[in-house]
């Protein structure tokens, strides 16, 4: 294991924010990520577990305890059945499952981060989740000292939710299992109506994976949603609020307050969510509550290419990205009756 001690922490960031640790610990193998999960609770030492750093939001102070960077690897295709270690970056892994040829996760390419991040965040876009396809998750147990494995239905996934989720201090994800399709060299069927419009193809159809993969890539990119060192609008965790889901009375509620603000005739987006609920857009409520693509003067503002992302211009710390999420919240809460949500996880600060 690599340890370094007063290490910075904002290059291990896709926002580049954030001070320093107390004490980073890089471990390669399982072994090492659950030695050093151990020596931290024995001693009673905070510990922050880091990925691909695509989802962390880390105070100007730093973190004042181990950081632990997971950059195990492994991946293992059996026929449809394929094992990912923790540290594995995630866009690689999608695209080696595309030219193996088995489907299920091509429409989950270009998100940054790690494997051991998705069952987490049950991430998901572009009309797929990684709960339709994780069948085990392999992890340490701090409470009982153990290395146990879950099943699907052990990881109560929900939209962006989990187990992990609810628990964070409880499990460590040291490996990740999913059972794909072998549909011959096709896709799983096309979910998401952008995805399927921009193939030229009707929702349920089958499309070669590499067409889905790149497709995705593309909306991805121009989105602002696929890293790149030189665009500032890529400094950021992408979505930084989850779609709001709505009981019906809130939801009916809502749609008045969106007739009242924007017309009689104003709609605004419903998906079903499950009996007796419906979800809207984050980044429809953003947008309609004045906060437009670029908003913003300071070092930290909304994306030029997609409302839903906060960004880093080159110079901004925490409390700036902070002061406009706040902003952001108290604009839609004003207008809307709706507090959005942030879906990235904050160190040592919150909203």
């Amino acid at each position: 294991m690599l340890e370094l001690h007063d290490a910075p922490l904002a290059p291990l960031t896709t926002f580049r924010l954030g001070g320093p640790a107390a004490r980073l610990i890089t471990a390669t193998t399982d072994a090492e990520v659950v030695a050093a999960v151990r020596e931290a609770d024995a001693a009673g030492t905070p510990l922050l577990l880091i990925g691909g750093g695509s989802n962390l939001v880390i105070g100007d102070k730093g973190f004042a305890g181990t950081a632990l960077r997971i950059a195990t690897e492994g991946f293992s295709l059996d026929g449809t059945t394929l094992e990912l270690a923790a540290g594995e970056v995630w866009t690689d892994a999608v695209a080696r499952t595309v030219e193996a040829g088995l489907a299920g996760i091509e429409c989950l390419a270009g998100i940054p981060g790690s494997a051991g991040a998705t069952p987490i965040q049950n991430v998901g876009a572009y009309g797929q989740e990684v709960s339709s396809t994780i069948s085990e998750v392999l992890a340490y147990d701090r409470k009982t000292g153990e290395t146990v494995t879950l099943t699907n239905a052990e990881c109560a996934f929900s939209y962006r939710h989990s187990r992990f989720k609810a628990d964070p201090d409880r499990h460590v994800v040291l490996r990740v299992r999913f059972e794909l399709e072998d549909a011959n060299g096709l896709s799983a069927p096309v979910k998401y109506a952008e995805t399927a419009r921009t193939l030229g193809v009707e929702p349920g159809d089958r499309v070669p994976l590499a067409d889905a993969r790149e497709t995705v890539l593309k909306l991805r990119a121009g989105k602002g949603m696929v890293l790149d060192p030189e665009d500032h609008d890529t400094w950021s965790a992408g979505s930084f609020f989850t779609n709001p889901i709505l009981t019906d009375e809130a939801f009916a509620a809502f749609h008045a307050r969106v007739r009242e603000r924007l017309g009689a005739d104003a709609v605004p987006p419903a998906y079903p969510a499950g009996e007796g609920h419906t979800k809207t857009s984050a980044a429809w409520l953003i947008d309609k509550s004045g906060f437009t693509k670029g908003y913003g003067t300071g070092p930290a503002r909304i994306s030029t290419k997609h409302t839903l992302a906060l960004t880093n211009r080159g110079e901004a710390s925490t409390e700036d990205l902070l002061a406009l999420a706040r902003e952001v919240v108290a604009g839609v809460h004003d207008a809307f009756g709706i507090t959005l949500v942030n879906e990235p996880v904050t160190v040592g600060v919150s909203l």
